[in-house]
């Protein structure tokens, strides 16, 4: 099955605050995934990353 989506060891940071550390994502074609954590996870963080909110 092929990937629809694949990230390797991206991050994001705000000044001194690392709010993603080295996130590597893989989403097959058909697949269907949760991205579940308590407030201030990061997972806004990694959504806007993911869509190019954030580059």
């Amino acid at each position: 099955m092929s990937n629809v989506l694949h990230t390797d060891n991206i991050t994001m940071q705000f000044g001194g605050l690392k709010a993603v550390s080295d996130l590597s994502l893989e989403i097959n074609q058909g697949g269907i995934i949760g991205l579940i954590g308590p407030n201030g996870a990061g997972k806004t963080t990694v959504f806007n990353m993911i869509t190019g909110v954030y580059t």
